[in-house]
């Protein structure tokens, strides 16, 4: 089942995101020589692993939802997104993480249409966060042809259930930059 938290409507959210945006390169001063950036939004994500993760390697499932509830558009037009839910099987433990991975994400635009992600990614772990970051190529629908790099960071505030019956999701931000 996911998660749900009050503390995505808070101004701790709004500074977070803007944060990450500032820390990956997503807000910047223009230059004239950089890269056109198409579409940029910010949301969460939400995971939920069934058995719970544990320690001990194993196999369980994550299902996953993703909303975009801000998006700036470069035509005016997108201003948010969904993706999910998605579902599939790994085998880990909560010391293993997410060694290199192929995606394909569809987001679905509030425009009605969708584009369609072939990427690769990759998860690694920074102070009690899991941060998988996804670079790929918009390969069907809106902005086809496009570069994008998503960003998915999901702090780890249970860990400790990793000792017991596991760990069953998280909720973070995620941030999505097409250009």
């Amino acid at each position: 089942m996911p998660l749900t938290n009050s503390w995505t409507r808070s101004p701790i959210l709004a500074a977070a995101t803007v944060a990450i945006a500032l820390s990956t390169g997503l807000l910047t001063a223009g230059n004239a020589q950089a890269q056109t950036t198409l579409v940029q939004c910010v949301g969460t994500e939400t995971d939920a692993y069934n058995p719970g993760v544990t320690f001990q390697p194993h196999e369980f499932s994550i299902t996953l939802t993703g909303q975009y509830s801000s998006c700036l558009d470069s035509s005016g037009h997108v201003t948010s997104a969904s993706y999910g839910p998605e579902q599939f099987s790994l085998n880990a433990g909560c010391d293993n993480l997410l060694e290199g991975f192929t995606v394909t994400r569809t987001f679905t635009w509030n425009t009605g249409d969708s584009s369609v992600l072939q990427g690769s990614g990759q998860s690694t772990e920074v102070g009690g966060t899991v941060i998988t970051t996804i670079t790929g190529t918009i390969t069907r629908g809106r902005f086809q042809g496009e570069s994008a790099v998503q960003t998915i960071t999901l702090p780890q505030p249970n860990v400790l259930a990793c000792l017991t019956t596991g760990y069953t999701g998280a909720t973070g931000i995620a941030t999505l930059t097409l250009s």
